[in-house]
C-alpha cells in the first residue's frame, strides 16, 4: 500500500467516523427540542435559541474532526 493510499484512508476514516457522533448528536437536540416545543409552545423562543447553541457547540466537534482528517493527509 503506497502512503498517500493510506493517509487518504486515515482521512476517511478519521472524518467518517468523527463525523457519526455530531451527526446523531444534532438529531437529538433537534428531537428533543421539537418535543419540548410541542409540550410548551410559549416557551418555544427560548428553547429554539437553546436548541441552536446546542447545534453549534455539536457540529464543532465535527469540524474538529474534520480537522484531523486534514492533518493526517497532509502531514
Amino acid at each position: 500500500m503506497d502512503l498517500e493510499v493510506a493517509k487518504t484512508l486515515g482521512m476517511a476514516l478519521a472524518v467518517g467516523l468523527g463525523v457519526i457522533g455530531p451527526g446523531i448528536g444534532i438529531g437529538l437536540i433537534v428531537s428533543s427540542a421539537l418535543n419540548a416545543m410541542g409540550r410548551n409552545p410559549e416557551a418555544s423562543g427560548k428553547i429554539q435559541a437553546t436548541m441552536f447553541i446546542g447545534i453549534a457547540f455539536t457540529e464543532a466537534l465535527a469540524i474538529f474532526a474534520l480537522v484531523v482528517g486534514f492533518i493526517v493527509k497532509f502531514t
